[in-house]
């Protein structure tokens, strides 16, 4: 089962929203490792790795977001490194 570790910017209205907290019940329901933290600019940066069925699930679902959220743009870059078991919400 190939793996994936990828790097995520997210942004419109994903601040105040619980984005942060959707995303780490999301990704550990697709048993993903990883961390997600807000940016100054008002975005939400996340580090997501795991089997790539479930960073494909986990990169769509980011799309729509919490009920709150309106999400104008998922940049999707390669990360690298190594990640610990779980996903974390770290401060921004």
């Amino acid at each position: 089962m190939a793996r994936q570790h990828i790097r995520v910017i997210v942004t419109g209205r994903v601040q105040g929203v619980s984005f942060r907290a959707w995303t780490q019940a999301t990704a550990r329901e697709l048993g993903l490792s990883g961390w997600v933290r807000n940016r100054e600019d008002g975005s939400v940066e996340a580090e997501i790795a795991g089997p790539e069925a479930q960073v494909a699930a986990l990169c769509e679902r980011l799309w729509k977001g919490p009920r709150m959220a309106r999400v104008s743009d998922v940049a999707v870059s390669p990360a690298s490194g190594s990640l610990a078991d779980g996903f974390e919400i770290r401060p921004g």
